[in-house]
């Protein structure tokens, strides 16, 4: 971590997924995007990004852990078996990971620091959604699945 970036832990509610998201200190408030599909109103998905952040996972246990993808299946939900939560979703985009990081799964962030707006993708084609992603995603991500 630099001394640039803030450390923001997180985890699904059993821990078996966790991560450190390294968020640039210079920009204070959390932009929250909340989806309206249906998948992400029902899982409480909040999602943030931001292109000069870093997410580092670890996945304790990987069988218990799927990849839901659903629509135009560019994404993958990592959804814990265990306790049900989705702490992030990852998408590949010409041989690269992107992430967003669920708001509702950090540990040691005070709420008032998010900043909250509904959003919706509807209408989007499969190319529109991967360029926003491209543009809008954190890029830099690392998941490490542990051997248990």
């Amino acid at each position: 971590m630099t001394e640039n970036h803030r450390r923001i832990e997180g985890s699904c509610h059993c821990r078996n997924i966790h991560f450190i998201l390294l968020w640039p200190a210079s920009d204070p408030d959390i932009p929250v995007r909340q989806c309206s599909c249906t998948f992400c109103v029902k899982r409480g998905g909040s999602w943030t990004s931001h292109r000069s952040a870093e997410l580092l996972a670890e996945v304790d246990t990987p069988s218990s852990v799927s990849k839901y993808r659903f629509g135009t299946t560019t994404a993958n939900f990592y959804v814990c078996s265990v306790c049900g939560v989705v702490p992030f979703v990852t998408s590949e985009i010409d041989g690269s990971s992107y992430a967003v990081v669920n708001v509702n799964s950090f540990d040691n962030v005070d709420p008032s620091l998010l900043s909250c707006s509904s959003t919706n993708f509807d209408g989007e084609d499969s190319d529109e959604r991967l360029e926003r992603r491209r543009r809008n995603w954190i890029p830099n991500v690392q998941i490490s699945l542990a051997m248990r």
